[in-house]
């Protein structure tokens, strides 16, 4: 744990965040790990109990299967913690809601947390729960869902991302690959991204496009060596 960080904060990320898809099954956690994506969110919203458990369990296992693998839960922070998931990820309300007692099992487990922030209020509450890493957003309009926050915009993010130190921070919402070399420009850990990988035409060819633009934006490569 990097000295900078309070005693009790939950574990830290074993990477950077990096290209962060979100995705609504198991198959497309175990899709994008073949092509080499290395952080995933697996937001399974219409599933019933049973097979809500199947998805979790799948994903889990696949990002088990790979080194350096951070496959992420959203919501389901009891089958996340049932299975051994490498993290979860939690919106504000589920985090407040959260017993004392549930919150210390949650650090205790190991399992890295993400927190959802769309305000300053909400920054500020989230640093001091001594997350895994921050989630702004969102940062363009987004259509996926109803948001009742504006958005964040560049200045606002780049702002937000260096008041959120020492905690990583992946920018989300209405992030195209477009717009992924002027969201990176504002000093995110990651970027993560919804239709931009599951509505692509193609999007084997979305995935190695972003990935290669990473690459050569955060690390400086150049189009000769990929």
């Amino acid at each position: 744990m990097s000295k900078n960080l309070p005693e009790q904060a939950f574990a830290p990320l074993i990477a950077p965040l990096g290209f962060y898809p979100v995705v609504p099954d198991a198959r497309w956690v175990e899709q994008l790990l073949q092509w080499g994506v290395r952080t995933i969110q697996l937001r399974c919203k219409r599933a019933d109990d049973a097979d809500l458990a199947l998805q979790v369990r799948a994903a889990v296992a696949a990002g088990r299967a790979i080194p350096g693998a951070q496959v992420i839960i959203n919501d389901h922070w009891r089958l996340a913690l049932t299975e051994g998931a490498y993290g979860v990820h939690l919106g504000q309300e589920d985090w407040a809601a959260l017993p004392d007692p549930e919150r210390e099992a949650l650090r205790a487990s190991g399992m890295r947390l993400g927190l959802s922030t769309h305000t300053p209020e909400e920054l500020a509450l989230a640093h001091a729960a001594q997350p895994s890493y921050l989630a702004i957003g969102p940062v363009y309009p987004t259509t996926l869902k109803v948001m009742p926050y504006e958005p964040v915009g560049l200045e606002r993010l780049a702002q937000w991302a260096q008041q959120a130190a020492p905690y990583p921070v992946v920018a989300i919402g209405g992030i195209s690959l477009e717009r992924l070399p002027g969201v990176l420009a504002c000093g995110v850990n990651g970027v993560a991204v919804v239709s931009a990988v599951t509505q692509a035409p193609d999007p084997h060819r979305a995935v190695a496009l972003a990935l290669g633009l990473f690459q050569r934006l955060k690390l400086g490569t150049s189009e000769s060596e990929q």
